[in-house]
């Protein structure tokens, strides 16, 4: 959010072009990133609650190694990122600005992909304060390294997306030391070793259905890549970018809750204990209805001067004051369906969850979407209407889902098949 803010008073087409270039590396290569590594929500949380502590170090050791080999065609798609755009029908002004924002990015991207590994390592045997102090850290220091590249150096919108690869690296060395250093994971780190290279296909098995679970919950970002086909595609996809942020801003908090949702679950149940992970289920769901609506809250009462945060063009703050209610009812449902999704992770259901959001996103939200947007001329509101609509039959569906959910049968399942077959 912080690096987009900065970009955003350099000028109205260097933030679209921020915003487009953030939207597709979330689409191609952060988001699919996140989904592999939060396989070991499931693996990692699972044998923590078992007592098989050695088994989370040999699960980092798989996902560091695959993450890695899986960002060398992302750089490379990222390398001719601002031809593929142009060719797809982006302004061309902004498809320039866009690649060459996404080109800077590509060190944060393999440093995104281990910083993912440990922190998920850390959270599945609940060492969650080391991550969050790394973290908090590396956020507040951010400003002042975008300040650096962006003004002080005079880099620009380059010098902003370098800035997530300086934060990253900071984050990743903190939580690399600790780990190697801490004594709280002397039983769950023994170092590398060739056994983390064995048992990947078993590994892609369950991380390859949760990339695709997590990359398709980011259908907010596609919005972006169809702004450029809108009227005035400068100023919506200014505003797209504005109302993305804002959403991920938001999203995080849901995002964590996820992440604690199926640490608990997974922990429970690969403990033995079915009516645990329930309540955890159940505790995580009301939590989330009462951080959505507190967010929603918020974001509506200060739909009025938001826009300004980013920008001074009063095109785009007015238009912000629009969008603002859209965004608070995307985020009163977000930390619902974040909730859900991290149940099914902590049970180890990724490729049904995939297949909801396969089926609530690409079948009813985004052609909704393109409906609103592009037939019934409602612009960028229409997009994000549209993926409102994707919104609610996923909640629908990840409910029904957990509702039959036969908690004794998990325990049965995860002792006799996960477990044995380490």
């Amino acid at each position: 959010m912080v690096s987009v803010m900065f970009v955003g008073h350099l000028g109205k087409v260097e933030l679209a072009g921020a915003a487009v270039a953030t939207s597709f590396a979330g689409v191609t290569g952060f988001s699919l990133l996140t989904g592999m590594a939060c396989s070991l929500d499931t693996l990692c949380g699972q044998a923590f609650g078992a007592g098989h502590h050695h088994l989370l170090g040999i699960y980092k050791q798989r996902a560091m190694l695959v993450l890695a080999l899986v960002s060398v065609p992302v750089a490379a798609l990222w390398a001719f990122s601002g031809e593929a755009l142009a060719r797809c029908g982006q302004d061309p002004e902004i498809a320039s600005a866009a690649g060459s924002y996404i080109r800077c990015l590509i060190p944060a991207l393999f440093l995104f992909g281990q910083l993912q590994c440990h922190a998920r390592f850390l959270q599945a045997q609940n060492a969650v304060v080391p991550v969050m102090l790394s973290s908090g850290t590396a956020a507040l220091a951010h400003p002042a390294v975008c300040w650096l590249l962006v003004h002080r150096l005079g880099m620009g919108g380059r010098g902003a997306a370098l800035a997530n690869g300086v934060s990253y690296l900071a984050n990743l060395s903190f939580l690399a030391l600790y780990v190697r250093l801490s004594p709280s994971c002397k039983t769950t780190w023994g170092g590398f070793s060739r056994e983390g290279l064995l048992g990947i296909p078993g590994f892609l098995k369950l991380a390859v259905p949760s990339a695709l679970m997590v990359c398709i919950e980011w259908t907010f970002e596609l919005p972006m890549l169809l702004s450029g086909r809108l009227p005035n595609p400068k100023l919506e996809a200014a505003v797209l970018s504005i109302c993305f942020n804002t959403n991920s801003l938001a999203f995080m908090v849901a995002t964590g809750l996820g992440a604690a949702i199926s640490t608990r679950v997974s922990n429970e149940l690969g403990a033995g204990r079915p009516q645990a992970a329930r309540l955890a289920a159940k505790v995580g769901w009301f939590v989330a209805l009462c951080i959505g609506v507190s967010e929603g809250l918020v974001v509506v009462l200060v739909r009025d001067v938001w826009g300004y945060a980013y920008s001074n063009d009063k095109d785009v703050t007015s238009y912000m004051t629009r969008m603002m209610p859209l965004i608070a009812a995307s985020i009163m449902l977000d930390c619902q369906q974040s909730s859900l999704s991290g149940v099914l992770r902590g049970c180890g259901e990724q490729k049904i969850g995939a297949f909801i959001n396969l089926a609530a996103y690409y079948l009813v939200g985004i052609p909704v979407a393109v409906v609103f947007a592009f037939i019934i001329h409602l612009g960028g509101k229409g997009l994000w209407f549209g993926l409102l609509c994707g919104l609610a039959v996923q909640i629908f569906l990840l409910l029904s889902i957990t509702l039959r959910i036969i908690w004794d049968k998990e325990v049965r399942f995860i002792r006799t098949e996960h477990l044995t077959s380490i």
